[in-house]
């Protein structure tokens, strides 16, 4: 029932729309501070949902038939952002189970022991010996952090409030936040430049994904060009081959990236981007600016409608 609504959805060929599935992190057990996280054991049931509804393509592959006017039916991708290890320890075997393919987006300065600033925001919180924490600094006054709904709101504020300032400010407000909270934050969250390598022969695609994933709106035409450019080059030496794919990182358009970015993208010689609007890209979609979608639903009745209701976005 499912697969013939995606069917009727989904066609294949020049009315063709393709479905692309963004993930950040599958961790190996339920995270009590974000309970929507994907863990091990609901990542392998999305994925057993995927394929048996989905006729699910290599992301370049399926950027090429989208435009080409040639998608099958039910086409969708499997995408991840950022370049979390878990990535590569929990994710990999399970999408080797399921015999799917996807395409990791690395954001390559964080390889090899660094950390992604929001990261810090969330490790500081969660491991603070504290029951509450000062955050005046920050013009929030004290907050209660004694329980894993209060530190998930606690890490919401903070996270928001500093979101897009620049990289170098915010940079210092969350080395401030790992002193107030007396943790040191964990080095090991991100990918080893080798597990990146060994992703790829497993059969998994790789993207750029910028190098410090700033909000490339906020920067330079410069600083942007490094930034997009570095990624490509860093992994196209580390994996000794062409790297045709791009994320933007944070991924909504006019507020994290803007239009004379989609086109340096271009100019930089990828094969497409994507970004994280919503809906199903069909044949006049843009290359460069590919929506995706976010599953979170945990039945499979909600998941299905979810995607359903994706295709009208």
């Amino acid at each position: 029932m499912i697969k013939t609504a995606f069917n009727l959805l989904s066609p294949s060929g020049k009315h063709g729309r393709l479905t692309i599935f963004i993930f950040h992190r599958v961790l190996p057990e339920k995270d009590p501070i974000f309970p929507d996280e994907p863990e091990a054991a609901r990542f392998d049931q999305m994925m057993e949902w995927v394929k048996s509804w989905f006729n699910v393509l290599p992301l370049d592959a399926a950027a090429s038939a989208l435009k080409a006017g040639s998608l099958p039916s039910r086409a969708a991708a499997i995408t991840f952002d950022d370049g979390y290890a878990d990535n590569y320890t929990v994710a990999l075997p399970i999408l080797k189970k399921h015999e799917l393919s996807a395409t990791f987006f690395i954001a390559t300065g964080f390889l090899d022991g660094g950390r992604m600033w929001n990261d810090t925001v969330i490790e500081s919180i969660r491991s603070t010996p504290y029951n509450e924490i000062n955050l005046g600094f920050l013009q929030l006054g004290t907050q209660s952090v004694d329980n894993p709904e209060k530190k998930r709101h606690t890490i919401e504020k903070i996270i928001g409030k500093i979101k897009y300032l620049p990289v170098s400010e915010r940079l210092a407000i969350t080395e401030q936040l790992t002193e107030l909270s007396a943790v040191t934050p964990p080095t090991d969250l991100m990918m080893t430049s080798r597990q990146v390598i060994e992703l790829h022969q497993a059969g998994m695609q790789i993207g750029a994904h910028t190098v410090s994933h700033p909000i490339l709106a906020k920067q330079s035409e410069s600083e942007v060009a490094d930034e997009i450019a570095g990624s490509r080059d860093f992994l196209v030496t580390l994996l000794k081959e062409r790297i045709g794919l791009f994320a933007y990182p944070n991924g909504r358009p006019g507020t994290d990236y803007l239009p004379e970015q989609t086109r340096l993208v271009s100019s930089l010689g990828f094969d497409a981007a994507v970004s994280t609007t919503y809906g199903a890209a069909k044949s006049t979609s843009d290359l460069f600016q590919l929506p995706r979608f976010t599953p979170w639903d945990r039945t499979k009745f909600r998941f299905a409608a979810r995607l359903a209701k994706n295709f009208a976005q």
